[in-house]
């Protein structure tokens, strides 16, 4: 889950304890094109306050008819399904055949909601595990590769950090990367052995991993949901994160420089004894091409190329489930 849903989580605790009651919608099946992904959450108070989307805002103006008039959900879990003919799909904004079940899932205390957000503040991914018959919750600790998953009993939904970063060097740069990256959902490490650099940082729920840059890519034993990227702009530093970052399985590894700079590292890593197959993997200059010149916008470019990236690994593993189905049913 992303850090959008776990801000409804944070306000959905927030109205439990000032006394509100809440029903929690959770988007668990979609066919077709849909605005909201598998897991999207909603929190709908009991006197109309939303947090949250499972849609582009029709579907969420349905739900407070619904409330309106009269529809309860006190008495258990249960799934609402939109989108089953052509004209409900146009009415609730789907695109042509597009389908959006959601469960409806009525809280009275939410006692798993803290233990949640605390376990998902000490970057720890966790898994909530809804039994729709009994509207019984558990919690329980998962690796980043746990996915969503909906068999129409159990809901079973990861949240916490399931994609990191780590990055080299503490300047300006990083502190505007740092924010972003965490308002998308990474979890954000940080290394610079250069005392001047990590004091009085600005962006909090950032870890810093002790050591040199080499050290520091091997104690965190990167794996194909983390990015790399060295930003110090000082070879020495950065070309060590490198030489070890570039034999890992890190998804995404890059470096600051220009055109000029880039190509020099990359030669400079060849004669270190790296591959080149492996230096081709290395992202330099860094980001999209969007002009950027500021610390804040070659940030917001670095992260828009880790996020397209990312994003097109997990397209490739939808097309592959996808086409799994596909074989299974045929």
């Amino acid at each position: 889950m992303d850090s959008v849903d776990l801000a409804v989580l944070r306000r959905t605790d927030d109205w439990l304890r000032s006394g509100h009651s809440v029903t929690l919608f959770t988007v668990v099946q979609t066919w077709g094109s849909a605005p909201r992904p598998v897991g999207s959450l909603l929190a709908l108070r009991d006197d109309g306050r939303i947090e949250g989307s499972v849609s582009g805002g029709c579907i969420e103006d349905d739900l407070l008819m619904r409330q309106a008039n009269g529809a309860a959900y006190s008495s258990g879990c249960k799934l609402v399904t939109y989108g089953v003919t052509r004209e409900e799909s146009a009415r609730f904004g789907l695109p042509c055949g597009g389908t959006l079940q959601l469960v409806a899932e009525p809280l009275i205390h939410g006692e798993w909601i803290k233990p949640l957000l605390a376990s998902c503040d000490q970057h720890q991914r966790v898994r909530r595990e809804l039994d729709l018959a009994s509207g019984e919750v558990q919690l329980q600790t998962v690796d980043r590769d746990e996915t969503f998953d909906f068999d129409g009993e159990t809901l079973r939904a990861p949240f916490g950090p399931g994609w990191r970063i780590l990055m080299i060097g503490a300047g300006q740069l990083s502190r505007y990367a740092a924010d972003l990256a965490i308002g998308l959902g990474f979890e954000v490490l940080i290394c610079d052995p250069r005392e001047a650099y990590n004091q009085d940082w600005p962006v909090a729920g950032v870890r810093f991993v002790d050591g040199m840059p080499d050290d520091a890519v091997l104690a965190i034993e990167p794996d194909a949901h983390t990015a790399i990227v060295a930003l110090t702009h000082d070879p020495r530093l950065d070309d060590m994160a490198l030489l070890t970052a570039l034999e890992s399985d890190a998804f995404y590894v890059g470096a600051l420089g220009s055109r000029g700079n880039s190509a020099r590292r990359k030669e400079r890593l060849i004669s270190l004894g790296i591959s080149s197959s492996r230096v081709e993997r290395m992202h330099g200059p860094i980001g999209l091409a969007i002009g950027s010149r500021t610390p804040a916008e070659i940030a917001l470019s670095l992260m828009a190329e880790v996020v397209a990236i990312k994003n097109a690994i997990l397209a490739g593993e939808r097309e592959n489930q996808a086409d799994q189905q596909q074989r299974s049913c045929a």
